[in-house]
């Protein structure tokens, strides 16, 4: 089975920059470049991520106010900028604006992707993540993430339910074996479809599909 590449997104206007980059990134990543921001924050509000990185000198709106915006937006991918400007008020700024890790130019290859891996782990560090369709679940923090990058916090009983089907999405769980693995032996089984329509509320309709006549499964699959 092929092994899913993180994806990667680059937004850099120097096009002689960008190939070079996007060449030695494509190794590791499945990289989109955007040379402006404007299409940069469409293409982070349309796609999940698992990673950005922003020069932060764009024409029109620069690399720090497309990383606020993508803050605003709730997307809580990790964030490298590339700068030329090392100052310690620069980096400050670019911090202070959203990004998690700043890069220097001129720089080394085998250092970017350093801080990549470094980026990756501290953000895979919130818990273990499950990929459920386009959706990113990390049931030890109780949290979702949309295919927009939204954050969406689950109650200790949503969060044991979508642990629950989404251990073996292929499988068909009854009422009664969600409520023994997941709920209080007293409650009914009508806590099973109270609480799958809490989760389809905060998520989508289709991250629980029903089973007709025989109860629930995993509906957003890998």
């Amino acid at each position: 089975m092929e092994t899913r590449r993180p994806g990667l997104l680059l937004v850099e206007d120097d096009q002689d920059i960008a190939g070079m980059l996007s060449e030695v990134l494509a190794d590791l990543y499945e990289v989109d470049h955007v040379p402006d921001a404007e299409r940069a924050l469409a293409v982070a509000l349309r796609r999940h991520f698992d990673v950005i990185v922003v020069d932060r000198r764009l024409p029109g709106m620069d690399g720090v106010a497309l990383i606020q915006a993508i803050r605003r937006a709730n997307i809580t991918t990790p964030v490298l900028m590339l700068t030329a400007l090392g100052t310690l008020e620069d980096k400050v700024s670019g911090l202070d604006g959203g990004a998690n890790d700043y890069l220097v130019k001129p720089f080394e290859f085998d250092e970017l992707l350093a801080r990549l891996r470094a980026l990756r782990r501290a953000f895979t560090a919130e818990g273990r993540r499950r990929y459920l369709g386009e959706w990113i679940y990390t049931p030890d923090n109780k949290t979702v993430y949309s295919p927009t990058g939204g954050r969406i916090l689950l109650t200790v009983a949503e969060n044991a339910l979508l642990d629950l089907i989404s251990t073996s999405p292929e499988r068909v769980f009854s009422r009664e074996e969600i409520l023994h693995a997941a709920f209080n032996s007293d409650d009914s089984p009508g806590t099973v479809d109270t609480y799958v329509h809490y989760l389809r509320k905060k998520t989508s309709r289709d991250m629980v599909e029903t089973v007709r006549a025989h109860g629930y499964r995993l509906g957003d699959r890998p």
